[in-house]
């Protein structure tokens, strides 16, 4: 990080203000994705939730936690704690947290990775009647994570339609409908995988600007590697947007904002870095 005071400029004090505002809306979604979570996983695991497959039922919520941590290591590891800091108990600390970290991520991987192969898992479905299935544990597909108790107006709807069975579960719903929360269920696979390899580049970084040897080709590559995968998430954000998913649409905003401010974080300190080695190079 860049070691020396910085001043206090009304520039700069709206950036930090503006930057950690960013963080706190990032905590409060872990509340929104866990009430989320909460109420699908009522519906999904229609036996409850074993420890088991607790990361199937609360994957979101335990991304989003795992990773409001890990963005926390790296504001401490490339803007708050100086680079003569990062030593000892410290280090290690860091180490441990962001271990911690990665196992939960890809642990969360596997939860969107195991719900996808939920959702492809289905059968068609044939009642006498689906008005009869009013009142009982049966629901019909809204979108991913949210399903509905099946009433009168939502029989009366599927009464004509074809309709699918999630297999292992009381959720019912049109093949259209199931195609629909199938895609979101992909975006969910893409976008976690893509943020996995976006902070192992980042872990590059940070290792090699703390060696000194974040310069040139390797910081070259390191941008062009980076650029994709970000652009991979803002498509991901757009699919959201134009899908009706609006929480998660603001989530992968507010996320790519947040790692803005890291990657900011970076450019600082390799420029206080390279400003410091200026006169030596003289």
């Amino acid at each position: 990080m860049n070691s020396e005071v910085k001043p206090l400029s009304k520039s700069y004090i709206v950036y930090q203000v503006f930057k950690y505002l960013v963080y706190t809306v990032l905590c409060y979604n872990l509340y929104i994705f866990y009430v989320d979570d909460f109420s699908a996983s009522a519906q999904t695991f229609s036996d409850g939730v074993s420890l088991g497959n607790v990361v199937l039922a609360y994957s979101a919520t335990i991304d989003t936690a795992a990773w409001i941590l890990l963005l926390v290591v790296f504001e401490l590891e490339t803007f708050i704690v100086s680079d003569e800091n990062i030593k000892g108990i410290v280090k290690w600390s860091m180490f441990a947290a962001k271990a911690i970290c990665y196992f939960f991520i890809i642990y969360a991987c596997y939860g969107y990775i195991d719900k996808l192969i939920v959702l492809s898992d289905y059968s068609v479905f044939k009642p006498a009647d689906i008005c009869n299935l009013v009142g009982s544990n049966f629901t019909s597909i809204v979108t991913l994570d949210d399903y509905a108790p099946i009433t009168k107006d939502v029989c009366q709807s599927l009464s004509n339609s074809s309709l699918i069975q999630i297999n292992g579960t009381n959720i019912i719903g049109t093949p259209d409908a199931l195609q629909e929360i199938q895609w979101l269920a992909w975006v969910d696979v893409i976008n976690s995988i893509d943020w996995l390899l976006i902070v192992i580049i980042l872990e590059i970084d940070v290792y090699l600007q703390l060696k000194g040897q974040l310069t040139g080709r390797a910081r070259r590559l390191s941008k062009f590697i980076k650029s994709a995968l970000y652009s991979v998430l803002f498509i991901n954000a757009i699919y959201w947007g134009f899908n009706g998913e609006a929480v998660d649409f603001w989530d992968a905003f507010l996320w790519i904002v947040a790692f803005f401010f890291i990657e900011m974080n970076i450019f600082e300190w390799h420029a206080d870095t390279q400003e410091k080695q200026a006169p030596e190079s003289l």
